[in-house]
């Protein structure tokens, strides 16, 4: 009977099939223990030189790490057993292929550069296997939040045929015979989507041409946004709030083992809870002057400034109205202060950063307008957009969550290149 290691807990006392990978092995005289992975989890499979034939043993004596192989053995639970509370007792074994002996991620420490240039193979090692899980259940957390409460799933472009926000962070690419951009958010067709289907969110890629070399940033990521009608900033923020609280509490529950190998401390995870802490940007220019800080108001908020603001939170914070002139074109300005807009930026805790923009969208025609000039974007460019103001406008909002600087949060681990299978980053686009 084949069986996936995930599942080996209910083979217990039974004779099952393992299909995977050598990952480490090793001998204690005539016994070998074989630590094997198939892509769901490792377990240790016990070879006796009785119970199997020389052959088998002499190419078992043989193999190189990350050989394929099959094996056959009894399930058995063994608290003390590394990986998983249960091994296996083999009784048949069979090579399906035998790596080179020159495997390059050998048991041992190595540098970051090495490993992202053996990013293909790194993947297979215990930690990136558990942040791709946790990835995943991320992701499939948030499309089950949206799809539960009626969203529609809609997918944006990635070509877009102009700079939404300005060129510096667009990646142009040739489109035949014209130019095009790679896109930076499917906020805009999302705001057209929801027009015409109400509640509406994207999943994709998105591209940043900025020249940025920090841990929070990379050139292609992945982003889940929403776009909502009929709704106002609070509204916005109580999705927003419910949905972190949902992701981390599904990956508390789906991902106990992941967590573990990460060594990840949960206890900070269980108290993401809604609701979050709100806090002004004028508010948090004072506090952060309080600490010392040299910002002034009107100054976007940088990565230092974000860390001091969250470590007064056990739980991710919300930092809203920021000034106009730091947010973009289409942002709503607050009708009791037009010097800020109806905006937000959630910060996790723990120093890990935006992970969350979003806020409410100008839904009047004259001031979209007046703002794209004062932007000096294209107006032939934006028709179609500003065409949304023109046939029955309506309050509307969103956001965008980043799923590598989310992973990053909820994992522990410290920079967002190990959270997404093949980084993109400004000097590295290998493998």
């Amino acid at each position: 009977m084949k069986v996936f290691i995930k599942n080996i807990k209910d083979y217990v006392g039974q004779e099952v099939t393992l299909e995977g990978w050598l990952y480490n092995k090793r001998s204690s005289g005539k016994i070998k223990f074989l630590i094997v992975r198939d892509g769901t989890g490792f377990i240790q499979c016990v070879v006796s030189k009785k119970d199997i034939s020389e052959q088998e043993w002499d190419i078992i004596d043989k193999l190189h790490q990350e050989s394929s192989i099959r094996v056959v053995g009894k399930v058995s639970f063994f608290e003390k057993a590394p990986y998983c509370k249960h091994e296996l007792t083999v009784s048949k074994f069979e090579l399906v292929s035998n790596s080179q002996e020159d495997y390059p991620i050998s048991h041992k420490e190595h540098g970051i550069d090495f490993l992202l240039e053996n990013r293909h193979l790194w993947l297979r090692t215990p930690k990136q296997n558990a942040i791709m899980k946790i990835r995943h259940r991320i992701i499939k957390s948030c499309r089950d939040f949206f799809d539960n409460k009626g969203f529609v799933l809609v997918d944006a472009p990635i070509f877009t045929p102009n700079a939404c926000e300005g060129t510096t962070e667009l990646f142009e690419v040739k489109y035949f015979d014209d130019s095009a951009y790679l896109t930076q958010s499917g906020q805009l067709y999302m705001e057209a989507a929801a027009f015409a289907l109400g509640n509406v969110y994207c999943f994709g890629p998105t591209f940043r041409s900025e020249k940025s070399k920090t841990r929070r940033h990379l050139t292609e990521f992945w982003m889940i946004e929403p776009e909502m009608t009929y709704i106002d900033l609070e509204d916005n923020l109580k999705i927003q709030e419910e949905m972190v609280s949902y992701v981390v509490q599904e990956v508390l529950k789906s991902c106990q083992d992941e967590l573990k190998i990460l060594e990840r401390d949960t206890t900070k995870l269980e108290n993401i809870k809604a609701p979050f802490p709100r806090l002004s940007y004028t508010d948090a220019v004072e506090l952060l002057k309080s600490e010392g800080s040299n910002i002034e108001w009107g100054s976007d908020l940088g990565a230092p400034d974000e860390t001091i603001i969250a470590s007064k939170y056990d739980k991710p914070v919300f930092i809203h109205r920021f000034p106009t002139i730091c947010k973009a074109f289409y942002m709503k300005p607050d009708p009791e202060n037009p010097d800020v807009v109806l905006g937000a930026d959630l910060l996790a805790p723990e120093g890990y950063g935006e992970i969350i923009g979003g806020g409410q969208r100008i839904d009047d025609y004259d001031l979209l307008l007046q703002r794209i000039k004062d932007h000096n974007l294209p107006e032939d460019a934006f028709k179609w957009y500003l065409e949304l103001r023109k046939y029955g406008s309506v309050p509307h909002g969103g956001f965008g969550m980043g799923i590598e600087r989310c992973t990053a949060w909820i994992c522990g681990v410290e920079h967002v290149r190990e959270t997404i299978p093949f980084p993109r980053t400004i000097y590295r686009i290998y493998p």
